[in-house]
């Protein structure tokens, strides 16, 4: 055999394995997923819907004498009302629940604080939703906010009644605030 014939015989099926085999690239996909649920933003921290013990401010009577007859304050967190913000679409809506002593007291207030250490002792007290305080806001009463997403600040007043026979020191309750989404 001569050396052509060998070359041929050998020689073409190695240039065969000899060159890079072909690869295919190996295209795939990544799924993202979140789920959000609608919350707000109150007095600025972030809630999530089914949070509690929320504070949404103080109402400060002051300090009084005990023959005043009435006094007024704003609910504030900081210097203002309390300011609240929730998920675009969602239409919060306020809802001023029980007070701890509602009833209690000979007051003209729907609500009522305690004295810290004398039993029976109570001063009456009303919420409004207007710095007149001719709208008074009811126990299990509403405000409702704008749905857009945008931060809201809520401005809701007090009244303290005085009333005979008031014994000197500090009287307190607690109201809830229930934000309805």
């Amino acid at each position: 055999m001569n050396n052509k014939a060998i070359y041929a015989f050998f020689g073409a099926p190695a240039l065969l394995f000899s060159a890079a085999p072909a690869y295919a690239d190996i295209t795939g996909t990544i799924d993202a997923t979140i789920t959000l649920q609608a919350g707000c933003i109150i007095n600025g921290q972030n809630y999530n819907n089914g949070s509690t013990g929320v504070d949404f401010g103080t109402l400060d009577f002051g300090t009084q004498n005990t023959l005043f007859t009435q006094a007024d304050a704003q609910v504030l967190s900081g210097a203002t009302g309390f300011t609240i913000q929730c998920s675009n679409g969602v239409t919060p809506v306020l809802s001023f629940e029980a007070g701890q002593n509602d009833g209690a007291g000979a007051g003209a207030g729907l609500h009522a604080m305690a004295h810290e250490a004398a039993n029976g002792q109570f001063v009456t007290y009303n919420l409004y939703s207007n710095v007149g305080r001719t709208a008074i806001i009811p126990i299990g009463g509403d405000i409702t906010l704008a749905g857009d997403g945008s931060a809201q600040t809520v401005n809701v007043y007090g009244r303290a009644f005085g009333e005979a026979g008031l014994t000197p020191g500090v009287y307190t309750d607690v109201v809830t605030v229930v934000v309805v989404l």
